[in-house]
């Protein structure tokens, strides 16, 4: 079912690029002789106007072939000349080259407005803000919405997480400016360098409910003192829990220390208590807060608003990541391709199948998103063999009002075309070393 899902998202993600590149030929007078669903032997076709449309063997995604010199000899394209790529100004064809990278950016803030319409969007509010912290002192609150971090305007919770991972807390002053009761204020934030422990348990905290212990790190503090998987812990000391929501806010209000701690746990009816020594999980530099990332459910105008601002975020967040590659900061092995992104589709459907088909849906389709602006933003990089590369040529074109030669550019265009299919077959090699 995984590769199934997967090849429908790879055909839809082809097919609007292709979609686009056709709408824009038509309008701009130039002869598609075919537009495909599909690659491989026709299944069935038919002709309608000067183009033949088809549905071929391999379902997955399509093509445009426009009446060009990319496609046929000089003969063929004379014979109907006036309806040629190349026969159009350069600004036409900038148009027609453009709108593939621009419908899978059209794909993305659709899907998303899908998305958002039914389970919101990441509201970027502080929920929480410890006592005593560097975000205390700077005067930050719990429910104080952000606007801007670091310098970086904030929509979305998700745009502070990916500023930190660009620029992880240090002893840097962070200036922040964040709304409270309709206004806005900034302040500047100055990290401490704190220790922080761990007793290796997981548990749910956004969940209403008894405070169960969902997984139990091998070896971890917890599980030396006897607390095991499935336990429910009912006090911390002297504190009473009574849900998750408690045992989250005892944590938060009470980080743990090297010194031992008494956790009563109720299993099989019966209580136990636990002497339970943290152990150190990490140390450095840190504000004392955490923003929220979860869904709120908003209204159809905000829906639309927010949907911009989600495909922003998808094409931002891969300039931010190409920036890091070029400064070393990710490999090659970070690098992800059609095995891997098929896995991580078969993953996100399997683990939303259990709350419902919708919910699956709304899941891949999330993924979507994400793979569409990462196809557009990719086939606009100035490299020869993609969309970017031919648009450098054409506005080479339209600066000196001369075309490149062709034979330069059909060279150039080979020879990267080569190592990026090298490149291609290295990621999937890599891709499938991961899975095994």
């Amino acid at each position: 079912m995984s590769v199934v899902i997967a090849i429908i998202v790879f055909s839809l993600l082809i097919f609007f690029h292709e979609l686009g590149h056709f709408l824009l030929a038509k309008k701009n007078g130039i002869r598609v002789v075919e537009f495909s669903i599909g690659f491989g032997p026709r299944l069935f076709s038919f002709e309608k106007g000067d183009t033949r449309y088809s549905l071929k063997l391999l379902f997955f995604g399509g093509s445009c072939q426009m009446l060009s010199q990319d496609f046929y000899d000089e003969k063929e394209v004379e014979q109907d000349k006036e309806h040629s790529f190349e026969s159009k100004s350069v600004w036409a064809r900038i148009a027609v080259v453009l709108a593939g990278p621009m419908f899978n950016f059209l794909l993305a803030w659709v899907l998303a407005v899908v998305v958002m319409g039914f389970v919101g969007y990441d509201k970027p509010v502080l929920n929480y803000v410890q006592e005593g912290s560097a975000a205390d002192e700077a005067g930050l609150k719990e429910g104080d919405l952000i606007r801007e971090f670091n310098g970086e305007t904030i929509t979305l919770g998700r745009e502070i997480t990916v500023e930190l991972f660009i620029n992880p807390v240090s002893e840097k002053e962070i200036t922040v400016v964040y709304e409270r009761d309709g206004k806005t204020y900034t302040t500047s934030v100055l990290p401490k360098y704190v220790k922080k422990y761990a007793i290796g348990i997981t548990y749910n905290a956004q969940e209403s409910g008894d405070a169960s212990v969902s997984d139990v790190v091998k070896g971890a503090p917890f599980a030396k003192a006897g607390g095991k998987k499935g336990d429910v812990i009912v006090a911390i000391g002297d504190t009473e829990i009574t849900g998750s929501d408690d045992l989250y806010e005892y944590f938060q209000s009470h980080p743990l220390t090297k010194d031992k701690i008494e956790i009563t746990v109720l299993r099989d009816d019966e209580e136990k208590v636990l002497t339970v020594t943290p152990k150190l999980s990490s140390e450095g530099y840190t504000m004392g807060l955490s923003y929220n990332t979860y869904r709120y459910e908003t209204n159809a105008v905000e829906t639309v608003k927010y949907s911009f601002a989600e495909l922003k975020y998808q094409i931002t967040s891969v300039f931010k990541s190409l920036g890091l590659l070029f400064k070393g900061k990710l490999g090659v092995k970070d690098f992800t391709g059609p095995v891997g992104i098929v896995d991580i589709i078969g993953s996100t459907y399997n683990n939303a199948k259990s709350e419902g088909m919708w919910m699956a849906f709304l899941n891949v389709a999330n993924i979507t998103i994400l793979l569409s602006a990462n196809l557009g933003v990719m086939n606009l990089l100035p490299i020869p063999g993609v969309d970017g590369g031919r648009l450098v040529f054409l506005f080479i074109e339209a600066i000196f009002r001369k075309p490149v030669p062709r034979k330069f550019e059909g060279v150039l265009t080979a020879v990267c075309m080569i190592l990026l299919m090298v490149f291609a077959v290295f990621i999937m090699f890599q891709d499938i070393r991961k899975l095994m």
